[in-house]
């Protein structure tokens, strides 16, 4: 399975920089001169390595020079490439509070009561925060604000949920 890492999101300049939305804990590394990265081309275009050759932060986002690419039109042509490192590479380490999102799917997610709810489908990192798809035995998904006050419990074996009155009335 995929991690993206990071996504190329337009061309900086004319000389074939390009501005990588970040995606990673550790940008320092992933991105360091002489790394090689796994790109997903856009538009089912397949995969391709790249090899950094530079790169600076630039307004929450890296700006990155890639061997090879030389000017606009180049960078240009690389626009919606995704960056990838494959899941079985990366853990979330020791710390209780930090999971890679493909660590919880399919993680049973229960109420603080102890009601089964369904089990977690996916994770959406909307600007207004992260939500969880919760999809339940009948097939529905519930949207659950990722936020403490509602998700106080959160581990590889089980998610627990306490809902807001309304949260969960799914008629």
């Amino acid at each position: 399975m995929d991690l993206v890492v990071g996504r190329i999101v337009k061309s900086h300049g004319v000389r074939g920089e390009v501005v990588v939305d970040v995606r990673t804990d550790d940008p320092d590394t992933r991105f360091a001169d002489g790394s090689r990265l796994r790109g997903r081309l856009p538009r089912g275009g397949g995969e391709r390595e790249f090899v950094v050759s530079g790169a600076r932060e630039h307004g929450g986002r890296m700006l990155l020079r890639i061997d090879g690419v030389d000017d606009r039109g180049a960078a240009d042509d690389l626009r919606g490439v995704l960056f990838l490192i494959d899941t079985a590479d990366v853990d979330s380490g020791t710390d209780p509070d930090e999971f890679y999102d493909h660590e919880l799917i399919g993680v049973p997610v229960t109420t603080v009561a102890g009601d089964p709810l369904g089990e977690l489908s996916e994770i959406l990192h909307l600007p207004g925060g992260d939500t969880l798809v919760v999809r339940t035995p009948q097939g529905r998904e519930v949207l659950v604000p990722f936020v403490t006050e509602i998700v106080p419990t959160v581990t590889t074996e089980g998610i627990e949920i306490d809902p807001p009155d309304g949260l969960l009335d799914l008629e």
